[in-house]
C-alpha cells in the first residue's frame, strides 16, 4: 500500500516506522469512537487508509499512521481513558493467528510468552516484555519512541494493560485480577476507572509500565489448550516473522541511507545499485513492504523537517534546504499535506509541548 504519510521515528532503530504494524488497535478503536458518534474515517483517509484497505489482512501501517489516528481520536472524543476502553473491548480473534496460537497454548504463561515473541505481528505499538520476578510473573510494555506524544503514549499504556485483563478473563475466567498495576504517566485526576477495571491497586508515576500476574494464574491451563495445533500455527507464525524481520531490515537500511544523504537524495537507480539488487527487485520488494520508495523518502524529510522545526534558530528557508526541498513553498505544501497546518503553526504546536 503505497503511503506518502509515514517517516522515521529515528533511522536504524529497532522499530521502523515505516509500514510495517499490523492496524489491529486502529480496527478495534473504530467501534469505541462509532459509539461516541464520533467517524474516524476521515482521518484514517487523510493518513492513507480506506476501508477497502482496512478489511485487508496483509495491511501494514507505520508507526506514525496509527499514533496519528489515536491522536484525532482522543481530540474528537474528548475520552482521557479511551485506551482503557479500547482495550477492555478487544478478543483474541482481534490478535489474528497469533491468538489463535495462544487460545491453544498449554497455559497462560505459554501464551503470554507467544504473545510477546510474536509481538510485532500483532500490531502492537508498545514493546513487551515478560518473566518471573519476585512479586510474581510481570508483563512490561514500553513505549518504542520517547517523544511521542503524551496523549498517545497514555492510551497506549492503557489499551495494553486493558486488553490483556480482558483477553485473560475471557480465556481463563472473570474473576482474575492482577496483583498489581503500574504507569509511568502522571496520575489522572480520576483513578475509578482504572480501580473499577483492574481491581487490583494502581501506581502513578513509575519507572516503568508494568502488570504483575499472581504466580497460580501465570501457570493455569488455558482452556482450548491443543499441542498438535499450537505447533503448527507457530511454524507458521515463524515463517510471517522471518519474512516481516527482513522487510523491516530493507526499509530501515534505506532511511538510514536517505537520511545521511540529505539534503540529497539517492535515486532509485542508485539505492538498487548500492543493495546489489536489480530496480525490478527493488520495487517488488518494496512493494511487499506495502510502501514506495517515493513514500520512504517523504517520511525520512517528514521527520527531518519535525526535527528542525524544534530549533528556533533556524529559518523556513534553511529548514527547506537541509530538508532537500526546493523552496520554502514546497515545504509549506508538505507540512500541509503532513499535518494540516503551516510549519509557523507546527512549529508553535512543537514549542507548546
Amino acid at each position: 500500500m503505497p503511503d506518502s504519510h509515514d517517516a522515521p521515528t529515528q533511522p536504524g532503530t529497532s522499530r521502523s516506522t515505516s509500514a510495517t504494524i499490523a492496524p489491529n488497535i486502529l480496527r478495534c478503536l473504530r467501534p469505541v469512537t462509532d459509539a461516541y458518534g464520533v467517524d474516524l474515517r476521515p482521518e484514517l483517509n487523510r493518513v492513507g487508509l480506506d476501508e477497502a484497505m482496512m478489511r485487508s489482512a496483509a495491511l501494514r501501517v507505520s508507526y506514525r499512521q496509527g499514533s496519528a489516528v489515536i491522536r484525532r481520536a482522543l481530540e474528537l472524543t474528548g475520552d482521557a481513558h479511551l485506551g482503557l476502553r479500547v482495550g477492555a473491548a478487544q478478543h483474541l480473534t482481534s490478535w489474528g493467528l497469533l491468538g489463535f496460537a495462544q487460545m491453544a497454548a498449554a497455559t497462560l504463561r505459554e501464551a503470554i510468552e507467544t504473545g510477546v515473541r510474536f509481538q510485532n505481528l500483532s500490531g502492537a505499538m508498545v514493546v513487551w516484555s515478560a518473566g518471573p520476578e519476585e512479586t510474581g510473573y510481570v508483563l512490561r510494555a514500553e513505549l518504542p519512541d520517547p517523544a511521542l506524544d503524551p496523549p498517545v503514549a497514555v492510551f497506549l499504556a492503557e489499551e495494553a494493560f486493558a486488553s490483556v485483563v480482558a483477553l485473560t478473563r475471557l480465556s481463563s475466567g472473570q474473576e482474575f485480577a492482577p496483583r498489581g498495576v503500574e504507569f509511568a504517566f502522571p496520575s489522572p485526576r480520576d483513578t475509578a476507572p482504572f480501580t473499577e477495571l483492574f481491581r487490583c491497586p494502581v501506581r502513578f508515576g513509575a519507572v516503568s509500565n508494568c502488570l504483575v500476574f499472581p504466580t497460580s494464574w501465570a501457570g493455569r491451563p488455558m482452556p482450548g489448550r491443543d499441542p498438535v495445533t499450537y505447533t503448527a500455527v507457530v511454524e507458521i507464525l515463524e515463517e510471517q516473522a522471518a519474512s516481516t524481520r527482513d522487510r523491516q531490515d530493507l526499509l530501515e537500511v534505506l532511511e538510514i541511507s536517505i537520511a545521511q544523504g540529505l539534503p540529497e537524495v539517492p535515486s532509485f537507480v542508485e539505492q538498487a545499485r548500492r543493495h546489489a539488487l536489480s530496480e525490478r527487485t527493488l520495487r517488488r520488494r518494496l512493494v511487499e513492504c506495502g510502501t514506495t520508495y517515493e513514500a520512504v523518502v517523504d517520511g525520512v524529510r517528514r521527520e527531518r523537517v519535525e526535527q528542525l522545526l524544534r530549533r528556533p534558530e533556524l529559518t523556513l528557508r534553511d529548514i527547506a534546504r537541509q530538508a532537500g526541498f526546493s523552496d520554502v513553498r514546497a515545504l509549506r505544501r508538505a507540512v500541509h499535506r503532513w499535518h494540516g497546518v503551516t510549519p509557523a503553526r507546527l512549529r508553535a504546536d512543537a514549542a507548546d509541548r
